[in-house]
């Protein structure tokens, strides 16, 4: 709010969010400057998302052109680095056969399932941690120290309880998902505001109700960072599981190629599993959208 001279001898002008009132005996109006568009605001919004889309093809396309340069060069032999026309070969022929969908879909079943278990109790343990004193002193030093045991470490001991199993494959993914969640919700749990909380419990909000209300939208980016860690983890735990005991799947394939010597294929497994991976995590993306309008 500004003041100025009115013309004419009317009396201060006062400008509120640039509307002048006079003082006296009129009133004028005082009209702002216009401001400035920001830089791409005049581009389509469909606009942008393509260019953004094109943008993100750019290293990948850059990455096979080199791929390519590098297979053909002669520096390598073909059992050591394949053309991407060999490893599409031998996408083609696992697909001819059946094998390659049936990998991919049961790779992605036990990620999903050991997934949604991990991330489930993540969610469960974290919100008891970061809100409870008495749940932090006593799950806190137990919990960190599981989670510095190396994933690998948990296999012979789950084949000896399960047996070489989807139970084995999907409990090793879901220790993979569990920590990334629950140490991320716990940790931002313990730091929203306390003012908010005291607010919303000043409107009448308790238990469940101030933490869907109050506390899960104040933490609600850490959560989701959680999540896209736990996703990353339950791939990289399936590998782990898949490398040791499995006779199907994408850690299967990774080992049974190498045993084999078929290059082709062992790179054929290392692109399904990153072209999986992001596709699982745009997935998480738009869920995350979702959570935004939904909690924000």
């Amino acid at each position: 709010m500004t003041t100025s001279n009115a013309p004419g001898g009317d009396g201060p002008l006062i400008y509120v969010g640039g509307t002048g009132l006079a003082g006296g005996g009129g009133t004028s109006v005082a009209r702002e400057r216009p401001r400035p568009e920001p830089p791409g605001s005049r581009i389509p919004r469909a606009s942008r998302r393509w260019v953004r889309i094109a943008a993100g093809f750019l290293i990948p396309v850059i990455l096979l052109v080199a791929w390519q340069l590098a297979a053909t060069s002669g520096a390598f032999t073909s059992s050591q680095l394949p053309t991407p026309a060999m490893v599409w070969e031998a996408a083609v022929d696992l697909a001819q056969r059946g094998l390659l969908g049936q990998y991919v879909a049961i790779s992605t079943q036990r990620v999903l399932i050991g997934f949604a278990i991990g991330a489930a109790l993540g969610l469960l343990l974290g919100a008891l941690v970061g809100l409870s004193r008495w749940s932090d002193i006593l799950f806190s030093p137990t919990l960190a120290a599981i989670r510095a045991v190396p994933s690998l470490a948990w296999v012979p001991l789950l084949i000896l309880w399960f047996k070489i199993g989807e139970d084995s494959k999907i409990i090793l993914i879901a220790i993979g998902a569990f920590f990334p969640v629950y140490t991320t919700v716990a940790a931002a749990l313990k730091h929203v505001d306390r003012h908010l909380v005291e607010a919303g419990r000043a409107f009448g909000l308790n238990g469940v109700r101030l933490f869907t209300t109050v506390q899960l939208p104040a933490v609600l980016p850490s959560v989701i960072s959680g999540l896209r860690l736990a996703l990353a983890q339950a791939w990289l735990f399936l590998v782990a599981a898949e490398l040791i005991a499995s006779s199907m799947g994408l850690g299967f394939l990774l080992s049974d190629s190498q045993n084999n010597g078929r290059t082709d294929r062992l790179f054929l497994a290392i692109i399904l599993l990153a072209v999986l991976g992001k596709i699982t995590d745009s997935l998480l993306g738009l869920f995350e959208r979702w959570a935004a309008r939904r909690w924000a």
